[in-house]
């Protein structure tokens, strides 16, 4: 197989476009939601040293493996093992599976942003405006159709000319909106119908100051547990991305540096978001505010916290969704990326033919999860204790189900069949010095595994 293949021009490429794919969807409306949750404070603290163990750990052996193998996940995990080539089909399955659904959530994101910025900042704020937007059988489709188009012909482009030059562009950009925001939020004061006031910076000590009142050993492994599946979406883990990406870095750039600076850019920007998000709907609705997640906080609450602002509310809220596209395009497109690069090394097919042909079957299942919501929906109780549709259940499959298992195969693979020195003596073959060595051995082969298979279980209802 011809191993030659394009490679980010820089390491600050690399950097900015591997931030970019941790920096998506999971941190703006999932981080926070979290956050609040699980006690503020205490889940941050869980959360960031999870990152800088468990999350480090991953990250690095994924973007190691990519490197030294030169290969996209499809067929990189062939190359460590022949007898693992399997991790590297699921590894490839985990992206077609989130790419349409996230399609559809990231044509949500521009159908808001469209409204506030054609004075329908008022209608988005109503009830049941979301409910009948995505239930519309055809406006969902074009608004997904367009995201995914957008995502495809960046991809189309290239690694170098398309993805890092995209992530060069977007990636400072979304870090001062959402920097800019997170600031503005920490000034509002708000007082309430009962004459109650409210202010930003009481709903930023909500967030930070950690909270163990009334939790038990096990509510602490639950906030645990949530942090963990959190970092699956936060640094892009499980899913061969990373392995994508690390297959475009070049032999001589000093991969520990790459990775340190990837952990600090996504930790950042996904506290900045709770920032962002948790003092301004702590304000305006109270603690009830924060108990929606997902789609109900991003397209339900925080429009109604933006109407509440009065005219300066729409102009916080185009910047607030223009930030938000350029996360979840970011992410998209590397998303798409990691299926791109696997149909190319595996079927030897030139890069322009492998985007046309994900992207068709990319829109062609995103036009299904649409219909999820209108002429094919139901409802399907899943193991976990939610109710489903078509999104949600692709979303449990892929994100709680195949990345803890392409996980805890790849911690078997690297900590106990090749060894840990298979991926240390990458990180390190330029001189670079791996500072969290005797960490990662122990993570990589003993705890790592353990949590994952918590965490898998959990998602079964098992435990």
């Amino acid at each position: 197989m011809d191993n030659k293949r394009t490679s980010f021009s820089s390491s600050l490429g690399f950097v900015l476009a591997a931030a970019g794919s941790a920096v998506g969807l999971g941190n703006i409306w999932r981080f926070p939601y979290l956050a609040a949750k699980d006690g503020g404070g205490l889940f941050i603290v869980i959360y960031v040293i999870l990152a800088l163990t468990f999350g480090f750990t991953l990250l690095t052996t994924e973007i190691a493996i990519g490197r030294k193998t030169k290969q996209s996940p499809l067929t990189a995990y062939r190359e460590v093992h022949p007898k693992f080539k399997w991790i590297g089909k699921l590894a490839c399955i985990v992206p077609m599976m989130i790419i349409p659904y996230y399609g559809v959530i990231g044509g949500w994101v521009v159908k808001y942003f469209v409204a506030f910025c054609t004075g329908g900042a008022d209608e988005a704020a109503a009830d049941g405006y979301f409910t009948s937007f995505i239930t519309a059988p055809v406006e969902p489709v074009v608004y997904m159709v367009i995201f995914l188009l957008a995502t495809s012909f960046i991809i189309y482009l290239g690694v170098d000319k398309g993805i890092e030059k995209i992530s060069k562009i977007l990636m400072p950009v979304l870090v001062v909106l959402v920097v800019g925001i997170a600031i503005f939020s920490l000034t509002i004061s708000h007082t309430d119908d009962m004459g109650n006031v409210r202010t930003g910076l009481q709903g930023l000590k909500i967030y930070l100051v950690p909270s163990l009142e009334g939790k038990t050993v096990k509510d602490v492994i639950i906030v645990i547990m949530d942090a963990m599946g959190q970092l699956f979406y936060s640094l892009s883990i499980a899913m061969g991305i990373m392995v994508a990406y690390g297959s475009y870095v070049r032999d001589e750039d000093n991969l520990m540096k790459s990775i340190n600076q990837i952990e600090i850019f996504d930790t950042l920007v996904a506290f900045f978001a709770g920032v962002m998000i948790i003092p301004a709907v702590y304000a305006f609705m109270g603690g009830e505010g924060l108990s929606s997640s997902g789609p109900g906080l991003m397209f339900i609450s925080l429009p109604k916290v933006f109407d509440e602002m009065g005219g300066v509310g729409i102009v916080i809220g185009i910047i607030f969704f223009v930030a938000v596209i350029f996360a979840a395009l970011t992410s998209c497109i590397s998303i798409m990326e990691a299926i791109v690069s696997s149909f190319m090394d595996r079927f030897g097919m030139s890069r322009k033919k492998a985007t046309i042909i994900e992207g068709i079957l990319a829109i062609g299942v995103g036009v299904i999860v649409c219909l999820g919501y209108n002429v094919l929906y139901f409802e399907l109780p899943l193991p976990n204790g939610a109710t489903a549709q078509i999104l949600d259940i692709m979303d449990y499959l892929s994100n709680n189900i195949l990345m803890p298992v392409v996980a805890i195969a790849t911690c078997v693979l690297i900590g106990w069949v090749v060894k840990s020195s298979y991926v240390i003596d990458e990180v390190t073959k330029t001189g670079a010095k791996f500072g969290r060595k005797r960490l990662y051995k122990v993570m990589i082969r003993f705890i790592a595994p353990v949590l994952l298979l918590v965490l898998l279980l959990q998602a079964l209802g098992i435990i």
